[in-house]
């Protein structure tokens, strides 16, 4: 038996992890020249000037249509695209059990009432049968997320909301260009919310996102939200609804231009890494990687492992800490289920803890539990590798040979 790193013996992999280098040549260029422009002209560029313009006729090209506009986070995404939907106040919208506490913090922030869904065997991500388990005469729409570049079945998904008349918003914050069924996530619902952060597969700078929809009034809202209810795409002349400044700016979207031109690149480096992983994890007695639906391909934020309980022999923690002193990058637990957090458990929203459960115009559960059996089984069976589109084969070997070592020294 080879001996472990853990243990004291020669790791897998020796090396750093190969560093991502998201921005390059391309992405100084184009804010240099907005600064000499600025320099040269006396005058500060701004937002909503020709490089966002620019930025979101291109984003909406990539998704084959529609309408895109930036704001300034994913969160900021979601919200804007929540508020576009013009939901009933106090009614409520059925939400993920796993993800960033922004895919869900803007739906108590606009007084509607988060209801939380279970996962799917196998994923992080909902399914239709659990969103049907988690619908009531209150709800008005449906929020899915597609974590770690994972699609969700949405085929059924869109099925399920068409047949109860209700509104679709995906947050595909981790997920530029993931497809199901040949389709790409985001152009199922009735508006989608992206992050363009650093840490995305494309980004606009530190940070940014985009609100995109083929649906003009939808759209329109959501834009309108996002700037102060400014009169967009009305004939008004003053300000036509409440709304906040969520605004990008054109610096970012100047970054954002080559970033998104790289995109399509950077998803077949990505899938040609995780193929390679994939491939090689169906060989290890023990570990499988994490399901995604029939017809899905993934853009692949993370790779998802899973390990059966019963074929190894050690606690989760123990696993994944012998995979990372093999030299991998991998992480476990990944976030905290939606309804644990303190926000959510507290009811800690606006001044007053306990608003919108607590309104009066609310009928439903004051203070609901969340058993979600099934997201804690997946979440706790389940650990994250974190590749990137720098990575090569070798680094796809590596994991492999990583996990296969450990699995095999505490195989049951």
């Amino acid at each position: 038996m080879v001996k472990l790193a853990v243990d004291g013996g020669t790791a897998v992999r020796t090396t750093p992890w190969p560093a991502r280098r998201l921005f390059g040549e391309a992405e100084r260029a184009a804010a240099l020249a907005l600064f000499d422009q600025a320099i040269g002209s006396g005058q500060a560029f701004g937002y909503n000037g020709a490089p966002e313009e620019q930025y979101r006729q291109q984003f909406a090209a990539f998704l084959g249509g529609g309408q895109a506009h930036t704001v300034n986070s994913g969160t900021s995404a979601v919200l804007a695209a929540v508020a576009g939907c013009a939901l009933p106040p106090f009614s409520e919208v059925v939400v993920p059990p796993i993800t960033d506490p922004g895919g869900v913090m803007p739906v108590a922030l606009l007084n509607l009432i988060p209801v939380v869904a279970d996962a799917v065997p196998g994923s992080y991500n909902v399914g239709a049968a659990s969103l049907e388990a988690a619908l009531t005469a209150r709800t008005s729409a449906v929020l899915v997320a597609h974590i770690a570049g994972d699609p969700v079945e949405m085929g059924p998904v869109v099925e399920l909301c068409r047949q109860r008349g209700l509104k679709l918003i995906e947050d595909c914050a981790q997920a530029h260009g993931a497809t199901c069924d040949g389709k790409l996530v985001g152009t199922f619902g009735d508006i989608a919310a992206f992050s363009t952060m650093s840490g995305k597969h494309h980004a606009t700078g530190a940070q940014g996102g985009v609100v995109w929809s083929a649906d003009e009034q939808t759209f329109w809202r959501a834009r309108r939200f996002a700037d102060r209810g400014k009169p967009f795409g009305t004939t008004a002349t003053t300000n036509v609804e409440a709304g906040l400044n969520l605004n990008l700016n054109d610096l970012s979207a100047a970054i954002g231009l080559p970033q998104l031109a790289k995109l399509p690149s950077i998803i077949d480096r990505r899938r040609a890494v995780a193929d390679a992983i994939v491939a090689g994890l169906k060989q290890i007695p023990g570990v499988r990687p994490g399901w995604i639906p029939a017809g899905a391909r993934s853009a692949h934020w993370f790779l998802r492992v899973e390990v059966d309980p019963v074929a190894i022999r050690v606690p989760m923690g123990d696993f994944v800490k012998a995979v990372s002193a093999e030299g991998i990058p991998v992480g476990w637990p990944y976030t905290v289920i939606t309804s644990d957090a303190e926000w959510f458990r507290s009811q800690i929203v606006f001044g007053t803890p306990g608003l919108p459960w607590s309104a009066p115009q609310y009928s439903g559960p004051r203070h609901p539990e969340y058993a979600l059996p099934q997201a804690r089984l997946n979440r706790d069976r389940q650990f994250n590798v974190y590749l990137h589109e720098a990575c090569s084969q070798d680094e796809a070997s590596d994991v492999v040979a990583a996990i296969s070592k450990v699995a095999q020294a505490y195989r049951a």
